[in-house]
């Protein structure tokens, strides 16, 4: 287990349980903004010299993809900040870790084909292009790294669509919500996504790594078995995705399989709906409480 940990993005919803995961290291720290801003290569080799981690997971990331069409911010984060990372990991031969997406595909596989590794990236948004781009700049910098391409996350903290639909409903009791049922992806709990760079990252496997839950959903099915196990009266409606527009045209099929990780016998993802199930278990109760204090 590597001894000195750094996490950036730490606050956000990977990040937090990326330190709960990575707890046992010797010494564990978290960058995230506004402390920080390490898309700025003069400030990231700063906290990096400073901190000398022997291990960097990178979960900092523009994750608000309609804002990212129009918000050069998206690229600074998404492309540059991972590039600085890795001249910096490989010029201090440690690895990286680093959580990227299925929206470096298009999307457009027939269902319910999953998307491999070897799989050839066309992203159709902003998000995916500046997503993509971080990859290669990866690539190009160093050898010591495992990109994880995740879906559909969703965890106790920040915001995620399962929040979002609980929040509404609990704001607007009876009220009827369309939710998108032909797109389809594999709903990731973040706190196995942790586990799944510990175990990456712990073998150092390097190369490109899917990393979703086994199985695939609509985001109507999974709103309806996520309010179900809590037990909340919902009244969601499914519709197309054309019925539903947004400034981002969505991959249509986000699944993902994660041959790469089962071949290195380090797969740590099950079925979605079990994962979902050990979730609320787990969340479900402080998750409800934040919704209803909103």
């Amino acid at each position: 287990m590597m001894q000195k940990i750094l996490i950036t993005g730490s606050n956000g919803q990977l990040g937090s349980d990326c330190l709960d995961v990575f707890k046992d290291a010797t010494v564990i720290n978290g960058v995230d903004l506004p402390e920080v801003d390490l898309s700025d290569r003069a400030q990231c080799f700063d906290v990096l010299n400073t901190v000398q981690p022997d291990l960097i997971v990178n979960c900092a990331a523009y994750t608000a993809v309609d804002a990212c069409e129009s918000d050069p911010g998206c690229w600074k984060a998404n492309a540059e900040l991972p590039g600085h990372l890795a001249e910096w990991t490989d010029a201090n031969k440690i690895f990286l870790a680093h959580v990227s997406t299925d929206y470096v595909f298009a999307g457009d596989k027939p269902l319910f084909d999953a998307s491999v590794e070897s799989d050839l990236p066309n992203p159709i948004s902003e998000y995916g292009k500046s997503k993509l781009a971080g990859e290669i700049a990866i690539a190009e910098r160093t050898q010591r790294y495992a990109v994880l391409r995740t879906a559909w996350l969703y965890g106790s903290h920040g915001n995620n669509f399962l929040k979002t639909m609980l929040r509404l409903t609990l704001q607007n009791p009876g009220m009827q919500f369309k939710v998108v049922a032909d797109q389809y992806g594999s709903p990731t709990w973040s706190y196995t996504l942790a586990r799944q760079i510990k175990a990456i990252a712990t073998k150092q496997a390097t190369g490109i790594f899917h990393a979703s839950s086994e199985g695939y959903c609509s985001w109507y099915d999974l709103a309806c078995t996520f309010l179900k196990q809590l037990n909340v009266e919902h009244n969601f409606v499914p519709c197309t995705t054309d019925e539903f527009p947004t400034a981002t045209k969505r991959p249509a099929n986000s699944i993902l399989e994660n041959y790469h990780a089962k071949k290195q016998g380090v797969n740590c993802f099950g079925d979605w709906a079990d994962e979902l199930t050990q979730f609320v278990k787990r969340n479900g109760q402080a998750v409800l409480e934040e919704m209803r204090a909103l």
